[in-house]
């Protein structure tokens, strides 16, 4: 069922009320409900969807309830887990098992120790959250680590603890990216977020997924033969970052601190370096050394590049490296899509000082040089930011 207000259609906002999608945001997610329409008119007998850029594992999610193999992909191994997860069978005894745990990290959040427990290294931790709604979340974090309940059990557990870390502290999400706002009062309480997200995840956790094969795999979306997979793939359904310099690893740093995905600040840049799109922390200084490969750019990218290089010589070589990074992923995709297959890009336009960067058509020419053809560009909706920003479907066939 499609949401009633037809802008959700095409944003996460279309994913909150819906069972599984809604266990843990990431604000750019994109819409299951296009996920499902695409699956509908592409999706093929006998051959698997393949998402090369896995994110909050939307198009597998969407697979696994309609029962279609999938095959997902990401630099990220936090996103792997997630997307896990979130398609995992959930069975009586552990719902009781994770039930318990919550109620024993509850316990420990309202009496933690004098001495707080063990807290990750997040730069300037106490932006996050204050003392004593840290004490909590280090003593609830303690319950579940030494917890003996079993691996699924757990898995609930952690995505109960980052949705509630997530709501006890000062974090926003009311813009494209993360920002902090001003605290007035008290926090919520730990352990009645705890509770809160527990009760969400009860209610969705039992419900079935449909027999499929599903394949969450940690490997680069710009060498995709190295990703050991046997699913034939007959579709490509997926969402690449955005050329807007949004870092995906800025926007997961406080469940990927907690749960031990990250240790420090240059763990966080090196992974956003080899992600498609992330200049963030290290990754930032290094565009400043970075030189093309040698691939071919799209037509029409040279202009821009240029416009943009006489007000940030270090924006324009991030942009060349976005093209080059998705023409690198491109040449590397058409050889796992079978004949006759179909791939889909839910992507933005961008833009830098004065120049919009036209991402929807340079990337419609990058697909052609890459082998597809029948490529077609279709607008879905206006974004929230600059009035020139949209989004669109960028489709081809092999």
């Amino acid at each position: 069922m499609s949401p009633s207000r037809p802008r959700e259609r095409f944003t996460f906002h279309g994913n909150v009320s819906e069972s599984r999608h809604g266990w843990l945001r990431l604000t750019p997610a994109y819409s299951v409900h296009l996920v499902r329409e695409l699956l509908e008119k592409h999706a093929q007998p006998g051959r698997a969807v393949l998402d090369p850029f896995c994110g909050t594992g939307t198009t597998m999610l969407t697979c696994a309830e309609a029962g279609i193999d999938c095959l997902t992909v990401d630099v990220n191994p936090f996103l792997v887990w997630l997307a896990k997860a979130k398609t995992a069978h959930y069975s009586p005894k552990v719902i009781s098992e994770f039930q318990t745990l919550i109620r024993n990290m509850g316990r420990g959040a309202d009496s933690p120790p004098q001495t707080r427990r063990w807290t990750p290294s997040l730069h300037k931790i106490e932006r996050w959250w204050d003392e004593a709604t840290l004490r909590a979340l280090a003593a609830a974090f303690h319950k579940l680590t030494t917890s003996s309940a079993s691996p699924r059990a757990k898995d609930l557990a952690r995505l109960a603890f980052c949705r509630a870390l997530i709501r006890s502290s000062k974090a926003s999400f009311g813009h494209q990216s993360m920002s902090f706002k001003e605290q007035t009062g008290v926090l919520p309480r730990v352990s009645a977020e705890l509770q809160q997200a527990a009760e969400r995840l009860n209610r969705s956790c039992q419900q079935p997924m449909r027999p499929s094969k599903r394949h969450a795999r940690l490997g680069d979306a710009r060498a995709l033969d190295a990703v050991k997979s046997n699913l034939p793939i007959g579709v490509l359904i997926t969402s690449p970052p955005y050329a807007n310099r949004m870092s995906y690893v800025r926007e997961l740093r406080p469940y990927m601190y907690w749960l031990g995905y990250l240790r420090d600040g240059r763990e966080a840049g090196e992974l956003d370096w080899r992600a498609i799109g992330g200049t963030w922390g290290i990754a930032t200084s290094r565009l400043n050394e970075w030189q093309p490969s040698g691939r071919r750019m799209p037509r029409g990218l040279s202009r821009s590049l240029r416009r943009i290089h006489d007000e940030s010589p270090v924006l324009a070589n991030y942009v060349a490296r976005y093209f080059d990074d998705m023409q690198a992923h491109l040449a590397s995709a058409f050889p796992r899509i079978a004949p006759g297959g179909s791939v889909h890009y839910v992507v933005g336009n961008s833009k830098f000082f004065d120049e919009v960067v036209a991402v929807e058509q340079l990337l419609a020419t990058q697909l052609k040089s890459a082998g597809f053809r029948r490529v077609s560009v279709t607008q879905l909706r206006k974004r929230t930011s600059k009035r020139e920003l949209y989004e669109y479907l960028v489709s081809a066939e092999k």
